[in-house]
């Protein structure tokens, strides 16, 4: 009986660990919906690579050149079904 207690704090810990990755994986800014792994297209149109990680706010980071960039949510839209960004990829570079 001394151990019955480690299956109920392992349960506890994957059940936290599962609801963060859900919530980190898919946060909406409105209607925009930030999803972890998709594709972040500039302005312009060009593709800047796919989202590594969703902040709570609804901002996008990803790794560029090798550097960890946020995007901020409020540079967010869906354009035709994309996630797009109002940003160049010269001013998300600049925003390391």
């Amino acid at each position: 009986m001394k151990n019955s207690w480690l299956p109920v704090v392992v349960c506890a810990l994957m059940t936290f660990s599962v609801a963060a990755q859900d919530r980190s994986a898919k946060v909406g800014g409105g209607s925009t919906a930030v999803e972890k792994g998709k594709m972040l297209i500039a302005a312009n149109g060009a593709r800047l690579g796919q989202v590594y990680r969703v902040d709570a706010d609804g901002s996008a980071q990803m790794i560029i050149d090798g550097k960890l960039v946020t995007v901020p949510a409020s540079t967010l839209s869906s354009v035709d079904g994309k996630l797009t960004t109002s940003l160049s990829k010269n001013e998300v570079l600049a925003l390391h």
